[in-house]
């Protein structure tokens, strides 16, 4: 008989929040998985239990020299228990790696459910939430963070995305460079803990607003491309657009997925204007005699 691999989600504030059932895997397992054993102690002692199994370190430094280990344990009928410094394990922590792992090896996999922040975030921005798509981290170079954004310029889903504080300032603002500084998002901080706050309001504003610093753990919730209006693009407009972009910097390439994505059609179409409009600053084909 193979083990289990369960999958923890710990609090991402307050530590009230930690489902019951995590009490007691963290007593039964026989290895427990942390992504900082120091946050795990910390943890164990504000929920009063021990750790009667072996505890281990699994962060995104060493997860690729772990996983076999752990796999190993699995395979010999170990409970493993999997957790992250907060939030659900794979969620932009550690966790994919071995769960897949575990799957390859016909191991069960299992969860405890508990907080997330994406899943709070995009619950207290008052956004559209029938719909809605993870980003994670964008880029930190801001030449690949533009490209990252301009992929998911006509996405019309919720975006919800995660950011460090010092760069909140420079992501806010590129998104309103991308998106519009019109469009609607929400900025939520220090979810479930003391100082928790949630700024909404257009990009424009939120990146003004983040310009002044801002602390703690934050993610960042923002509408989805709103519908296409009645205008319609003709082949003229379509071809200066991108035209623009390139002027700033981007390859073709990219400049025609992003005006496509944005006025909601296919590449081919705005491929072909592009084309046009450089046969026709071209002129008419001399003729020889």
């Amino acid at each position: 008989m193979t083990g289990t691999l369960v999958l923890a989600g710990t609090p991402i504030g307050d530590i009230a929040d930690a489902p019951p059932r995590l009490a007691v895997e963290l007593e039964n397992a026989d290895i427990v998985a942390a992504e900082d054993t120091r946050r795990l102690r910390r943890l164990t002692q504000a929920l009063g239990v021990h750790t009667k199994g072996r505890v281990v370190s699994y962060f995104e430094g060493n997860e690729a020299a772990r996983t076999p280990e752990l796999v190993e344990a699995l395979a010999g009928g170990a409970r493993v228990l999997l957790v992250t410094d907060a939030g659900m394990p794979s969620v932009s922590d550690p966790g994919y790696r071995l769960v897949a792992a575990a799957v390859e090896q016909d191991v069960r996999v299992t969860a405890v459910p508990g907080p997330s922040a994406v899943l709070t975030a995009l619950a207290l921005s008052g956004l559209p939430v029938d719909r809605f798509c993870f980003e994670g981290f964008l880029p930190r170079k801001a030449g690949e963070r533009l490209g990252r954004l301009r992929e998911v310029a006509g996405e019309r889903r919720t975006l919800v995305y995660f950011e460090a504080p010092h760069r909140l300032d420079d992501t806010l603002a590129a998104m309103a460079e991308v998106f519009g500084p019109e469009r609607r998002a929400a900025v939520c901080r220090e979810l479930t803990k003391t100082y928790e706050e949630v700024k909404r309001g257009p990009l424009g504003e939120l990146a003004a607003w983040a310009a002044e610093g801002v602390r703690g753990e934050i993610t960042v919730v923002v509408a989805g491309a709103p519908e296409a209006g009645p205008e319609e693009l003709d082949a003229a407009e379509l071809a200066r657009r991108v035209r623009v972009r390139e002027e700033a910097g981007e390859r073709r390439k990219e400049a025609i997925a992003a005006v496509a994505a944005a006025a909601g059609l296919p590449k081919r179409e705005v491929f072909d204007a592009v084309v046009a409009a450089k046969n026709a600053s071209a002129g008419p084909t001399p003729t020889g005699r």
